[in-house]
């Protein structure tokens, strides 16, 4: 095998949350280009992503759901499904998440647990349901999307900075029960990325100055920057790399 035959994902089957959009779209696609097929997890519509799987001769099993209301037992059955219909699960992107922006003393308790229930408890059981899976099967790649938030405190997002510092602990605690049995788990941070989560951000002349001005690389990333790390945290190229929470952020931390 040559180092390129080892990013190749030809055969894999990937489960993707929140496909219909941003970082899921990108990631979804950068997958099938590599030669998964994909199961995508949406909210409210994901025809721009099936299309685009679809147009790459690769499978695209839609899911709808709402990971608002999901419980265990129905995250379970999703990955029941995607074994159902797909014949295997290899790889689960975690991607899907919302923020809520508000100073700490005016934070609300419906945003504290909405922020909470789709950033890390979905999560994690969702993790579960497919490590279940995974290492009965002696493999796997589970892909936490972890932000600069799991190393930095940020402004107004309580919520956020608590859930995503819980995804890089937890992405940490399943790669040291797991990877003996095979199965990587990993996180991408993705930097300042031009999405619908930083809308506001981008919109705030002042703050998109300044969050500009702070990023070496002079520039918000794109779903793209994303799609090199997610095919090699989903590859054979990571088979030695566990517990990793790795940032692409245009040098954000470095500065």
């Amino acid at each position: 095998m040559t180092i390129l035959d080892s990013f190749n994902l030809s055969g894999k089957v990937a489960l993707v949350t929140g496909v219909g959009r941003g970082l899921g779209h990108g990631m979804a696609v950068a997958l099938a280009e590599a030669g998964a097929d994909i199961a995508g997890l949406y909210l409210t519509d994901c025809a721009l992503t099936e299309t685009a799987v679809t147009s790459l001769g690769r499978k695209f099993l839609p899911l709808p759901c709402d990971l608002q209301t999901a419980t265990v037992d129905d995250l379970n059955q999703v990955v029941a499904h995607v074994q159902t219909e797909l014949g295997r699960l290899d790889i689960l992107v975690n991607n899907a998440g919302i923020i809520r922006r508000a100073p700490a003393v005016e934070f609300s308790e419906t945003d504290w647990h909405a922020v909470v229930q789709i950033n890390l408890n979905a999560l994690f059981f969702l993790s579960q349901a497919a490590g279940r899976v995974m290492v009965a099967q002696g493999s796997g790649k589970i892909i936490n999307i972890a932000s600069m938030l799991s190393f930095q405190g940020g402004i107004t997002v309580p919520a956020y900075t608590a859930a995503k510092s819980a995804v890089a602990g937890l992405t940490k605690a399943l790669a040291n029960e797991w990877a003996a049995a095979g199965v990587n788990v990993n996180a991408i941070a993705p930097g300042y990325m031009a999405t619908d989560n930083t809308a506001a951000l981008r919109a705030d002349e002042k703050r998109n100055a300044a969050i500009l001005e702070r990023i070496p690389a002079a520039r918000w990333g794109t779903p793209e920057d994303l799609s090199g790390v997610t095919v090699f945290l989903a590859s054979a190229a990571s088979d030695y790399v566990n517990g990793a929470v790795i940032p692409v952020d245009g040098g954000w931390l470095a500065r």
